[in-house]
């Protein structure tokens, strides 16, 4: 055993576990829920069309973008109900992971 061990309590499915915690894992990012009322490229790609406008009404599950990823369209779904704030990217731009693609109301 190392000598003066760090150790620390971990939580696993409400059950609390004393054990040694790395360092990596000391030093990790936690988790941030996603804002549902922005719409963001899960993989990068090109935007091949914009199937809304701002200030259109949209529905869960209504078509919002097609995204070209890999030789792949992708299309992009709204998942809850809203109202078309602003569309930050345009026809043919190319996103990156993480990017903001529409944000609602």
């Amino acid at each position: 055993m190392r000598n003066k061990e760090k150790l620390g309590t971990l939580n696993i499915d409400t059950t609390l576990y004393t054990t040694r915690l790395s360092r990596k894992y000391e030093n990790r990012i936690s988790y941030k829920a996603g804002n549902p009322k922005e719409i963001v490229s899960f993989i990068p790609g090109t935007v091949l069309d914009i199937l809304v406008k701002p200030g259109q009404k949209v529905s869960a599950g209504e078509k919002l973008m097609i995204l070209d990823a890999m030789k792949m369209q992708n299309l992009l779904k709204c998942t809850i109900d809203g109202k078309i704030k602003t569309i930050p990217v345009k026809k043919g731009d190319k996103v990156s992971k993480g990017t903001v693609l529409i944000i609602l109301e």
